[in-house]
């Protein structure tokens, strides 16, 4: 779980002066790309919001978005349903692909995901609480107890991440993250066993879907997302000099401890938000900062924005793939995703080293 030693001691990102003396050639390709990026983004948002499991003439639907008739029931559904649905995955795919950026960044290491601080075992650990002693069952308040959980957890992990003279460290973080992922799990899975109706509330959510989700969870979860895209895009030049290994940040004059909780209070808006909205999710955040970094190079402030980008095409993509292939019933995203990033995610580390980070 630990970056090899190449990976500390080899400067892995341009420095402050090297990256002001990067060809503009470059610069512009790299914004080329981007924008390329954000017209692929716009072409699948318009695809999730024109497919379902219901047909509907394209024509229909730009005539619903141009002139909404509350009286026309494919113009309801394309209000009510699909485009809060869509602002959702928009919401959720950049919020996990700049928490996977963070993550791996923060720590060093190349698998570094939403479970590895814990967000997805605390929030299903709070979840499944609040069904089993509670009885909750809307997914509105899912949403909130999926968040603190997420929160409770990645503090917790930080918390024993911290602790000796070194303080926070690449190593300890992962450390922390993987003993208390397990320890939440078997918590989790105690309840589960415990009680059927619990197991079934649970086993909905836990799969990872964004069918069903409305704009009032998107309203919830959007001041938490949109506050944490904010942050992470103004830390590249910070994880730019945490990657070169935390005596050569210190010599630059970063506060590594800071910059850390930095990143993790970043991570856990994010993460915690994606996870409450829309369940646990894999291989969005594991594979998307990899494909921004054969893209970009090594650089944070570019793999940030790429990733950010780059994460609600495959989030969105996968949903409209789940509306297709099972007709007339659909797949839930979280199914489709790992489908799709495994062998996507096997390829990449045939392509190249993953410990390059």
């Amino acid at each position: 779980m630990t970056s090899p030693p190449a990976a500390v001691t080899r400067p892995a990102t341009p420095s402050k002066d090297s990256a002001k003396r990067r060809p503009p050639v470059r610069r512009t390709t790299l914004v080329a790309g981007l924008l390329v990026a954000v017209l692929l983004l716009l072409v699948v948002c318009l695809l999730s919001i024109a497919v379902g499991s219901k047909q509907i003439p394209l024509g229909t639907v730009l005539d619903a978005l141009r002139h909404y008739d509350e009286t026309n029931t494919d113009h309801v559904i394309v209000h009510s349903l699909r485009i809060p649905r869509t602002l959702i995955g928009l919401l959720v795919g950049a919020a996990l692909g700049l928490s996977g950026a963070l993550m791996q960044g923060v720590t060093r290491n190349p698998l570094a995901d939403p479970g590895i601080l814990g967000v997805n075992g605390g929030a299903a650990l709070f979840v499944v609480g609040g069904i089993y002693w509670f009885g909750l069952t809307s997914l509105t308040a899912y949403v909130w107890l999926a968040f603190a959980g997420a929160a409770a957890a990645s503090v917790a992990v930080y918390t024993l991440g911290s602790l000796g003279r070194e303080g926070a460290t690449p190593v300890k973080l992962a450390l922390a993250g993987a003993a208390l992922t397990a320890m939440l799990g078997s918590l989790t899975t105690a309840l589960l066993i415990g009680d059927v109706d619990t197991f079934d509330q649970f086993r909905f959510w836990s799969v990872g879907s964004l069918a069903g989700r409305g704009s009032d969870i998107a309203g919830q979860v959007a001041p938490f997302i949109l506050i944490g895209i904010v942050l992470a895009l103004v830390s590249g030049r910070l994880l730019n000099a945490l990657s070169l290994g935390d005596d050569v940040a210190r010599s630059l004059g970063q506060r590594v401890g800071l910059a850390r909780l930095f990143t993790a209070v970043t991570v856990v808006l994010l993460c915690g938000a994606a996870t409450a909205a829309a369940g646990p999710i894999g291989f969005i955040g594991l594979t998307i900062p990899h494909v921004a970094r054969l893209i970009t190079g090594p650089d944070y402030r570019w793999i940030l924005p790429y990733s950010m980008i780059l994460a609600p095409i495959l989030l969105l993509g996968s949903d409209v793939v789940g509306r297709i292939v099972a007709q007339p019933g659909e797949l839930q995203v979280g199914i489709v995703t790992a489908v799709i990033g495994a062998p996507f995610f096997i390829a990449l580390v045939r392509r190249r080293k993953l410990a390059d980070l």
